[in-house]
């Protein structure tokens, strides 16, 4: 085997597909690992969060967080060039969004199973 995904299948063209059977390489295991670095510093998975719920603006985010615009700003940069968050114009603003589903949820889960480390919730499948 060499150090690309192995997929054991392929769904059809047209349906999404929300899990992948693969047997992890050194490329994927890195790749991986940089996702999760990114999400590791508090106020990106906060950033990363908010955009769980929707497309916002720089300004948007930076009024749902703690730290001031340009911190927000430079948060986001990183992001963009990590390749987690896409952005496209409207008019004057840049509006940034989760690149797709697969981080939607691995974001939300994250978030889910701190909740319940922190409340001691009962864990479940």
């Amino acid at each position: 085997m060499g150090s690309e995904p192995q997929h054991a299948t392929s769904p059809a063209p047209d349906a999404p597909s929300l899990v992948h059977q693969v047997a992890p390489g050194p490329q994927l295991l890195e790749t991986a690992a940089g996702t999760l670095r990114m999400l590791a510093e508090p106020t990106r998975l906060h950033l990363l969060w908010q955009l769980a719920e929707g497309p916002k603006s720089v300004t948007e985010l930076a009024q749902a967080s703690t730290v001031p615009r340009t911190v927000v700003s430079q948060h986001l940069a990183k992001l963009r060039l990590s390749g987690l968050v896409d952005t496209h114009r409207n008019g004057r603003h840049i509006i940034y969004s989760l690149h797709d589903g697969h981080l939607v949820r691995l974001i939300r889960e994250t978030i889910n199973h701190a909740d319940h480390r922190l409340t001691g919730e009962p864990t479940h499948d």
